[in-house]
């Protein structure tokens, strides 16, 4: 039974963590080609922070509660649908609405859950997963045998990155900020985690590969690091931007960037096409679910939060204190 109302998490004003608070809304109903999903676990992501100070609005007709992605159970379907069932156990990508009870995505924006994974785990996936792959495999062009740098490799992103790069035959570097999460990057596979805080990255990354660079930097630092990403970079090397917790503007001598023959690019999810999305959905099933299911890819869990304590998870997320991923328990668990 599908009920009228359910709870959620809403943003009461543009704002700090305690701006999430309690709310009761309508339960959303499927449309056309739209799965309605019974939410049990969200993720929480960097750009909910942004979407509650208000630097990040919905995209024209979606939810305005925060939340990208999450995993449940289908509980209908729309008319056209024909892959998903009631009762289907699904992790998505959604257009925001991911912190309630229930929430609507286009069907094909819609994962199984891997075998094997829980579903906090698989809550985790969807938001850093799409990101990840459009970004260093598709935009960065990253092949079997480059070299790699992804800054913040303890984060969600980070974390999934240095994983997908290393199972499809990369060499992988990564920056943290502290010994601990070093040591977390290399144990999923960088073959050097380099410390910002007492290192130089482009010094490390030039010595380890005979001063040629690395051929892709995923980047959602920017500011100043934005010039030493050049200097980092090899000949027609790709620089991928996500996010500027640095800052969006920057000097940059783009001589450099000539005489390299460097690509810069970059991308942000939300406010790509529905049909954008499905692509990457279908390239993921093909590529990397496979990859998890055979254990080679795993998320990797930070905390998880009752619903009702969406603040707090924000306050971890913003203290860049977490190894991997936060999410939101949204469902009390099966006895």
């Amino acid at each position: 039974m599908i009920p009228d109302e359910m709870r959620a998490i809403g943003i009461s004003a543009p704002g700090g963590p305690e701006m999430l608070v309690p709310v009761t809304r309508p339960v959303p109903r499927p449309q056309a080609g739209e799965i309605l999903i019974r939410t049990e676990v969200a993720g929480v992501n960097r750009p909910d922070a942004l979407q509650r100070v208000g630097s990040y609005a919905p995209p024209p007709g979606a939810s305005d509660l925060p939340g990208l992605e999450a995993a449940g159970t289908v509980a209908a379907v729309g008319p056209g649908v024909s892959r998903w069932r009631e009762g289907d156990a699904v992790c998505a990508l959604l257009p925001g609405g991911g912190y309630a009870e229930y929430v609507v995505t286009p069907a094909d924006h819609a994962l199984p859950v891997p075998e094997g994974l829980s579903m906090a785990e698989a809550a985790a996936l969807p938001e850093t997963f799409f990101t990840v792959w459009h970004n260093v495999f598709e935009r960065g062009r990253l092949e079997a045998g480059e070299t790699f740098l992804v800054h913040g490799g303890s984060s969600g992103i980070g974390t999934t990155a240095i994983q997908l790069a290393s199972a499809r035959g990369a060499r992988v570097f990564a920056t943290a900020g502290s010994p601990e999460k070093c040591a977390a990057c290399e144990q999923l596979g960088a073959e050097r985690a380099i410390n910002y805080r007492e290192e130089d990255f482009v010094e490390v990354v030039r010595a380890a590969t005979e001063k040629r660079g690395v051929d892709v930097i995923l980047d959602m630092v920017g500011g100043d690091y934005l010039a030493r990403d050049v200097r980092a970079l090899a000949l027609e090397g790709r620089l991928v931007m996500i996010a500027f917790l640095g800052g969006a503007k920057t000097e940059l001598n783009f001589a450099q960037v000539m005489t390299k023959r460097l690509t810069i690019t970059g991308s942000t999810l939300r406010p790509q096409s529905d049909e954008s999305k499905a692509r990457i959905a279908a390239a993921l099933e093909a590529e990397v679910w496979p990859l998890i299911a055979a254990g080679r890819i795993r998320p990797v869990m930070d905390q998880t939060y009752p619903l009702a304590e969406a603040a707090s998870a924000h306050t971890r997320m913003e203290s860049s204190a977490h190894i991997g991923k936060i999410v939101l328990e949204v469902a009390a668990p099966a006895a």
